[in-house]
Order: C-alpha cells, then structure tokens, then sequence
C-alpha cells in the first residue's frame, strides 16, 4: 500500500461502526486472515493472563481510557518545556501538575469557573457512535501522542515502567488500558491512531516522529494446543502501518455527525460494539451518571458528544467535570440542609479525608446506584463498599441507607498501604487487616455522626408515624399468636410493648447553622491539664469535643481547605477521626501502642488554613488505666457498641420486642428498595430496636388472593403473621450468632439484607405451604 491507501484504509476503519465492518475491510484488504501479520500484544503470547484479570464492570474499564488521556495531556505540558518528566524539577504530584500546566488551583475543577471546565475540556473528548443497543465509543485526547516506531513500547505495551516513576500521573501499571478489551464485541476489536504533537517531536530523534500510526487489536481464540486466548494487533512487517498526513477527518462535526472536524496529532482509541447492559440512552445521561461516580474528582474535564442517530432533545454534548463538582452545583436541589460534611481520620498512620453526603428523598438515583462509600486516589475511584454497609448493626442508619454516599479521599496513602487496600485493576478493594480498621473507623464515625442520626430519626418519624395506628390491630393479633404458643413466647416475648417510637419525643429538625468559611475560634469543650487529666482506659479510645463556627466542609472542600494535624507525646497518632457537624469537631483517639499503666500522654492538636499565620493549637493530658473490664457474655445480652451505648440497646438473642409491621403498597416500593417479590424489609433503628415493612402486593400474595376461595383478608393476614415470624426468627438466630462470634468478625453481618433476601425466596411457598399442611392428615404421611 503507497501513503494515500494507508490514510483511506485507516479513515475507513476509524469510521466503521461496527466490528463487522471492520472484519469486512479487513478481509478485503488481504489483512484478517494472515497470522503472519499480527503480533502479540506487549510482545507476550500469554498475555491473556493480565489482561483477562483487569476491570470486572465495563464502566470501570472505560475510565482508565480517560485517566490515560489525562496522563497524555499532562505529559504534553511536561514535554513541551524540556523537562524530564522523572526529575525532580517537575511536579511532584497530580494536583500540582493541575496547578502549575494548567492553572487549576489545588488541583480541583470545582475552583474554576464552567466556561474554563468547558473550553478545557475540548482536549479530551468521548463520542458515541453507530447503533443505540450496541455502540462504538471513541477515545480522543490532543495530547502528547506517539510516534508509529514507539506505539509498540508505549499504546500497544504491558507491564511496562513507562510511567512508574512519573509522579504526575495517575496511571502506574501499564495495563489498565486493557481492561476494555473483552467488552469490545465478540472478537474484542480495538483501534489506535496516534500522531506525536509537534513541539514536542521537534526534539526527538525518530524518524516516524511526523508520521501517523495506526493499527488493529484483536482476540484470537485458543487453538493449537494452547490453553488461553492471545490479544494481538496488526503490524505487517513487525511495525504498525504509518503515513504521512497534515490531519485526519476523525473529530464530531455537528449532531449526528460523528466524523467531520480534523484531527491535527494526539490519539484517537476506538471500542467497537462496547457491552454495557442496560446503558443504551444518551450518552448524557446514564453513562455520563457513572462515569461521574467512577471519577468523582476526575482531574481534567472531557466532553462528551452523543452522535447515534435518532435521538431527540436540546443537547447531544456536555462536561464530565466529576460528581463533586455535579453535587456542588445541585447542592441546593439533592443535598439536605448542612451537607456535605468533612471528617479526617487516621487508620494505622494512613491519612484519609472523608466527605459525607445526604440525599433529600428521592433525590439520589441520579449520582449513585448501589453505592455507600467509595474510596479515591487522585480523583479516581479505586473501590467501593455498597449501601449495605449502613444497615450494619454497629452503624444502624437502615433509614439512610439510600441516601448517604461517603466518598473517601486515600490520595496520602504511602505506597505499600495503597497496593494492601486496593487491586492493580483500581476497582475493587482487597480484604485484610487494613481494610477491616478502615471499615470499624467508619462504622464509628457514621453511627457517632450527630447530622446522619438526627436524619435518620427525622425519616423514621416520616416514614412510619402516621402508619402506627392503623397497623396497630395485626401487632395486636401477632402478639396474640406468639402468646397462645408457648415455643414462640419463649423465643421472642418479652413481656412489654414499645408504647412509643419516638421515647415521648418528636424527631428533632435540623438547627440552624452559619459556618465561616474561615473559623475565629477552634476550642475545646473542657480542658484538660496535666494535673487534672482526661482518663482513658487502656483498651478504649477517648474523645474530645470542639467548638467551632467553621462550616461543615472545612477539611474536605476543594478551595482552601483546613488541615489537622494530632500528635501524641510528639509523635504523630496514626488512629484517630475527627468528624465536624454545625459547630461541634468530635475526635476519637485509639491509645498508641506500648503504652502502660499510669502513663500520662499529652495531646497536642493542630488546625490551620490559609487565612490563619497561626494555627489553632491546643493540648490536654490523658491519664492511661487499667483496662476497661469486659462485658461477661452472659445468656440473653448481645455483643456490641461502645462501652458508654451498652444497655441501651442490647437485645435479648432469644426474646424481642412484638414488632409493629407496616404495610408496603406498591406506590411505595422504590422507597424501600421493593419489587413485585420482595415480601419483607426489618430496619434497626438508632434505640436498637426494628421495625418490619411489609409488601402486601407481593405477587404471589394477590395471586393467592385472587385463586383462592378463602378470604383474601385471611390470606394477608396469614402471610403477613408468616413473615414476621420468619423475620423473627432470622433476627434471632443473627444475634445469637453474633454473640458466639469473635468480635472482629460482628461488623461484617448484614441481618438486613438476609431477611430481605430469604423472605424474598419463600414468598412464593408460605400460603400454599401453609394451606396444605393444615390440610394433611396421618394417613397422608
């Protein structure tokens, strides 16, 4: 092929918009079907190994394509002023690349204004093309681009070091680019077009620098022998196809067009036929919603062009600018009053800045799906626990669960505390012990949160209080049923009733709070010197409370945010949270290790910001004693809370209280999570005590309803009492369960979600159960 057959070969594969046409050009031009001309992609025949282990979620694998766009702008900047991107003359982290190339101060989108976001983004762009149900989503940053001679060693490598000493940039392992691969289609094809940028090739020696290269990935099934498949690209003669060329027409012209504009250097990556199920609306909507959750603070903004035919509206381009800057713009619309909320914790010495968001009802399905915390680096989302995690009994916000998501910041993590908590693929957590205290310190930082609980009580109240008195008759009749059995009076009576939810008092509305972006005052609540000091049982934490007017995002916001800092006998504490809510800091400190008896420790705080010369400081004393005695795991007590909690709450692991079941219809199953075979919700409440929603349009409920001769009122009524008493028992067999545990095991139960489930899975069997069982006699069995 001369120079001109390249350039149309790879305008036409750019622009095909199926995988099917390009195996069709492909096959045409003599190029499919030869092995001879393709080779291994990273130049390993076993390389389904590492790329066949990266992203699990389509959508985590598309945001490595952005966060390597990203690294290609950055590097551009580098480049272009003749800096070696390894010294130590270039930034030195990816905010401060931000800062210094790109005049974004911190290093935070939100600190800038939506014209420059916009006008920025035109640099990296993601353009959806071809079919609605299975599109082509197309990869283009104007950055620093690659050369045809170095596409091998750079776009098309693996498991290199090309950017592991590069503290600039985000991507560190040389494959997470890979993890698209096997949601592209059914031969996993992939396209790259990469020409270098021109101030920067002005200095290197190549002599491909002013050319194009191009070439096609693909997966080839196993076949001779050989146990897994291989990815390999086109390179006939060992080297990616190149040509000469000023630019190629591969940029969006207007809607629907999708190629049109010229394309001057930079790369351009095409996925054909990307699996995404369920994402099959504008590109704006669904799939802009979770590429904002998976970068929540994204680094550099990217616009996206919907350009399949046949949609409708004012708009097929926008700015993906992260969910923080999405939900500090809607923050009157989807947040509650006072949020988000900043806290800072210290886990095992790795520092942690958590930002607590709160829903209005209803309010959150546009930011989050089943999301409860994610964790991030540098902008990135590396993991997430789900909104399970609040229905935990150490937590005990059920009524929240919906509508919190905490987005946790480890960008300070030293490097072998990231690789512990976090895979390579940077979507998933690992297990282990790190882990495992993160989780216990937020379980005490959300269930301690006094915003989270006064909202927590406000929609208890809404969601039940007026529902009391009409379900009042079926708690009578289940009370009724367990008494006249004396099994069922033993395993669940208690012998008393809860009169009232609400312990005489009505749920408490949020106070009014004006914070100052810049407190006057940060102080403790009591002193405590050195002759008169703080106690604080060796096995127990201690906790001080603040004053302050500083507003409730004082540590975690974008623009000037505080900072604290915690020494212990002048060594930094490397255990400690500190959460801020309408005026009151409330810090929590483990002890540090190696400590005795009798030991006295001075505690010395630090707060600052950029308004203050001087920091806020302060120190007190804490008195070491012997450790606290422990709770003897006597019969009938449960396991669990801090030692100040218990006795309010404990449950008795073989008696309840008679619940007072609330019926679902189903105008209300998105409240509750319900479909037409969930059958029962329990949620714990902040006294410890559960409240059981059940769906009386459960399917098989009306079906029985309608079939059946007897009474439908007696058929709800029977499965209604058969849930409760399945809830019961479940809740029950939980709690002694817990009690037999060892304690570092309690925070991962999830009762919640094992009623939901298991009473899920027999609602299609109790009535029928029921029914025929009444009926068997003797000589049937």
């Amino acid at each position: 092929m001369n120079n001109d057959d390249k350039i149309r070969l790879c305008i036409e594969l750019a622009q095909a918009n199926s995988e099917d046409e390009v195996i069709r050009i492909l096959k045409r031009m003599e190029l499919w079907n030869n092995p001879e001309l393709w080779q291994n992609f990273g130049d390993t025949e076993n390389n389904f190994a590492t790329i066949g282990n990266q992203q699990s979620r389509p959508e985590a694998a598309l945001v490595e394509k952005i966060i390597n766009s990203v690294d290609a702008l950055l590097m551009a900047e580098c480049l272009q002023r003749r800096i070696d991107p390894t010294s130590t003359t270039c930034p030195q982290s990816i905010f401060e690349g931000l800062n210094e190339y790109y005049e974004i101060p911190e290093g935070k989108l939100s600190n800038i204004s939506n014209t420059q976001r916009s006008r920025l983004a035109e640099n990296i762009l993601l353009v959806s093309s071809g079919a609605k149900t299975s599109p082509c989503y197309s990869f283009i940053d104007i950055g620093e681009g690659q050369t045809p001679k170095k596409m091998p060693e750079t776009l098309l490598s693996l498991g290199k070091s090309n950017k592991l000493r590069i503290p600039f940039v985000q991507g560190k392992f040389n494959m997470g680019g890979t993890g698209v691969f096997q949601f592209c289609g059914n031969h996993n094809i992939q396209m790259i077009i990469s020409k270098r940028h021109p101030k920067i090739a002005q200095y290197e020696e190549d002599n491909t620098k002013l050319k194009w290269g191009f070439t096609i990935i693909r997966r080839e099934d196993p076949k001779h022998g050989v146990r897994s498949s291989t990815y390999r690209y086109l390179a006939p003669n060992k080297e990616v196809l190149s040509f000469e060329a000023d630019s190629l027409p591969i940029l969006p012209g207007d809607y629907p067009i999708p190629y049109e504009n010229p394309l001057k250097w930079g790369t351009f990556i095409k996925l054909y036929n990307y699996q995404i199920p369920g994402l099959k609306t504008n590109i704006l909507f669904d799939l802009y919603y979770r590429l904002s959750l998976f970068l929540p603070q994204i680094a550099l903004p990217v616009r996206l062009y919907e350009r399949r035919p046949g949609y409708t509206g004012h708009t097929f381009e926008t700015t993906l600018a992260g969910l923080t800057v999405r939900l500090e713009d809607d923050r009157a619309l989807a947040l509650e009053p006072h949020f988000p909320t900043s806290s800072t914790l210290s886990v095992r010495g790795q520092k942690m800045k958590a930002s607590i968001y709160a829903f209005k009802r209803d309010q959150e399905s546009n930011y989050k799906k089943d999301e409860g915390i994610i964790f991030t680096v540098n902008g990135q989302t590396h993991g997430r626990i789900t909104k399970d995690f609040f229905t935990r009994s150490s937590v005990k916000m059920g009524y929240l669960a919906n509508s919190i998501l905490i987005i946790v910041d480890c960008s300070e993590f030293e490097g072998r505390a990231r690789e512990d908590l976090f895979m390579n693929s940077r979507d998933r957590l690992r297990g282990g012990d790190l882990r495992a205290d993160i989780e216990k310190a937020l379980e005490e930082l959300i269930r301690n949160h006094e915003g989270l609980r006064e909202l927590s009580n406000r929609r208890r109240h809404e969601e039940i209080e007026e529902k009391l008195m009409d379900d009042k008759p079926l708690a009578d009749l289940i009370e009724q049923l367990i008494k006249k059995s004396p099994i069922l009076s033993n395993l669940f009576l208690r012998g008393t009733r809860i009169q009232n939810p609400w312990e005489m008092s009505s749920a408490k509305q949020t106070t009014s709070f004006e914070g100052r972006k810049f407190p006057s005052f940060f102080t403790p609540s009591e002193l405590y010197p050195e002759n008169k000091p703080k106690n604080c049982h060796k096995n127990t934490r201690f906790r001080i409370q603040y004053r302050t007017d500083a507003q409730n995002d004082y540590f975690n916001r974008d623009n000037d945010p505080g900072k604290f800092y915690l020494a212990l006998n002048s060594q930094k504490s490397e255990n400690y949270s500190l959460h801020l809510w309408n005026g009151v800091a409330t810090l929590i400190v483990t002890l540090p290790t190696g400590i005795s008896v009798d030991d006295m420790i001075k505690v010395e705080s630090f707060v600052t910001d950029i308004a203050h010369s001087n920091p806020f400081y302060h120190d007190f004393f804490v008195k070491v004693l012997e450790n606290a005695p422990k709770t003897p795991g006597k019969p009938g007590t449960r396991r669990g809370g801090s030692p100040g909690d218990r006795g309010k709450s404990g449950k008795d692991i073989s008696q309840f209280d008679i619940p007072k079941p609330i019926e679902v219809k189903k105008e209300n199953w998105a409240t509750h999570n319900f479909n037409e075979e969930s059958a029962l919700k329990v949620v714990e409440s902040e006294t410890g005590s559960y409240d059981f929603f059940i769906n009386i349009d459960n399917k098989y409920l009306l079906f029985e309803q309608k079939n059946q001769p007897t009474d439908p009122k007696l058929l709800k009524a029977r499965y209604s009492y058969g849930m409760v008493l399945i809830g019961l028992a479940l809740l029950r067999l939980s709690h002694q369960d817990s009690d037999d545990e060892a304690p570092e095991n309690n925070h991962q139960q999830d009762v919640p979600s094992v009623v939901y489930n298991t009473t899920r899975a027999l609602s299609p069997i109790i009535l029928p159960m029921i029914s025929s069982l009444s009926e068997l006699e003797i000589e049937e069995t």
